[in-house]
């Protein structure tokens, strides 16, 4: 169902980050209030996904899902929390890399199979939606023709595809499916009795498993564990199905492990306070800017990060360094959270939205800027610009990654390879773009050590170039494959539109 009176929105003024695509949150826990558990949770993972958030959940004989475009806080209150009552609850919010960004895209999806009802809520991205879309249609015809008109997104596909077989479980068809699911993915989905988890072989994004002391939670970041008082059992594994219900838990392996977890993860991605593969996030993004300064000394008078997401490896590169650490830029926390949109001369403001530099600490000063990337330049050009104006004589941008010059396929929405600053230029010549006095990026080995994974462990393709997931044909990928006519519905006598 959906909340009625609720206002949506498509984009924000600015640049826009990095983003990854969702964050996901299950729960079983009998006698606890699994709705408000989820709800938290999702708070927790709030960054991972800011466009819709949906939760559903089940008593173990109706489920009941309840979903919207906003932020965690804005579609849920506490009446809505209360009339989703069960035992058993999966939650998720959205960034969409996969589909447009409208409510008939949020999740869970939902599908009916031969047993009962799916809820599924995915982080990741698909690599071969075409192929199981042409799968699905020539196996379920009649579940294929539910997609016309409605959802747009992998998940969709997925969800079709789970719930098509008349014969078989859900935990077994989805055994003899995810061999088959390629690219990256984390899966929360339950029925009305249990609740399931997936992660793909090569471990792309983060999922972990949490005990509560009548229950268990699966969610994308261990900080979502910390919110509801759960303790960290482990890490889903890659490759591993997990059930859970009255029975307790169970394990299946349905692909071999090939472990390719994404570095930007590191980087940016996860909350710094989340532990992934056993490295804390903040610890290595501080030894990220401990290696920054290693690498690229310069005299100045004081290190600031572009807050927030430069705040760790700016104290890494501060301690390195010697170089005093210092807030030079106050940043407006609900910039992107608003409905309302910019007019013209408040959109030639730019950054200012965003950011607004302190003068007294800066006037005068040579600066060390450390931010995590650049994607297109156009935030760090107007940054360098808005810091000279209030009177730095120097500005040193330091970036603690290496130059991102390829797009990402397994759930992070950058730019096009032709929209990407560091694609067509050198170094010095993306340093003369924005206007810097010096600019320098971290190596990538510098940002593999400070992972504390091993090289071959870690997926690096926007960096390098190599996906450790094979790619089908340029046709065959994009955001709006569903929605583009590539994706055709072949079967028009089984066309017939469905509400969740």
């Amino acid at each position: 169902m959906r909340g009625d009176g609720k206002l949506t929105h498509e984009t924000f003024p600015g640049e826009k980050a990095p983003q990854d695509e969702c964050g996901v949150f299950g729960v079983w826990a009998p006698g606890e209030e699994v709705a408000k558990l989820a709800f938290f949770g999702l708070y927790a993972i709030q960054h991972r996904g800011q466009e819709s958030a949906g939760i559903s959940t089940s008593d173990g004989k109706k489920m009941l899902v309840y979903k919207d475009m906003g932020l965690v806080s804005q579609v849920f209150d506490e009446a809505t929390l209360e009339s989703l009552g069960g035992h058993l609850a999966v939650g998720h919010c959205r960034y969409s890399t996969t589909g447009s960004s409208a409510w008939r895209n949020a999740q869970p999806t939902m599908g009916k199979t031969a047993f009962g009802t799916v809820a599924l809520g995915h982080n990741g991205n698909i690599t071969n939606t075409q192929d199981l879309l042409e799968l699905l249609e020539k196996r379920y015809p009649e579940h294929a023709g539910d997609l016309r008109g409605g959802n747009t997104t992998d998940t969709a596909v997925l969800t079709a595809l789970l719930t098509g077989n008349p014969d078989s479980s859900l935990e077994q068809t989805a055994l003899e499916l995810l061999p088959q699911v390629m690219g990256a993915f984390c899966l929360v989905f339950m029925d009305e009795n249990t609740l399931y988890a997936a992660r793909d072989p090569q471990g792309v994004r983060p999922l972990v498993l949490g005990r509560l002391e009548r229950g268990w939670v699966v969610a994308s970041e261990s900080a979502a564990l910390d919110i509801v008082g759960a303790s960290f059992v482990r890490e889903v594994e890659p490759g591993e199905l997990i059930a859970i219900d009255e029975n307790g838990l169970r394990s299946s392996t349905f692909a071999e492990k090939k472990p390719a977890g994404c570095v930007f993860e590191y980087v940016y991605l996860a909350r710094p306070d989340t532990t992934i593969n056993g490295r804390v996030v903040y610890e290595s993004r501080v030894e990220m800017g401990r290696a920054l300064a290693r690498e690229h000394e310069v005299e100045a008078d004081l290190v600031m990060p572009t807050p927030e997401s430069g705040t760790p490896a700016a104290i890494g590169y501060s301690e390195q360094s010697g170089i005093p650490f210092g807030h030079g830029l106050v940043k407006n926390s609900y910039v992107g959270r608003t409905f309302i949109q910019p007019s013209d001369t408040l959109r030639q403001l730019g950054i200012r939205l965003k950011l607004n530099p302190l003068k007294e600490s800066i006037k005068g000063k040579r600066l060390v800027v450390v931010d995590d990337s650049i994607v297109r330049g156009n935030t760090q050009r107007a940054l360098v610009k808005m810091l000279k104006e209030a009177g730095a004589s120097e500005v040193h941008v330091r970036i603690s990654s290496p130059p991102i010059e390829w797009p990402c396929f397994y759930g992070i929405d950058f730019a096009s390879r032709a929209e990407l600053i560091a694609s067509g230029l050198a170094i010095n010549d993306i340093q003369q773009s924005i206007g810097a006095d010096s600019l320098g990026y971290l190596s990538e080995e510098g940002m593999i050590a400070a992972t504390e994974q091993p090289a071959n462990e870690l997926c690096t393709a926007c960096f390098t170039g190599k996906y450790p997931i094979p790619l089908p044909a340029e046709e065959r990928l994009g955001k709006n494959l569903l929605e583009r006519g590539v994706a055709t519905i072949k079967s028009e006598a089984h066309i017939h539109g469905k509400n969740s």
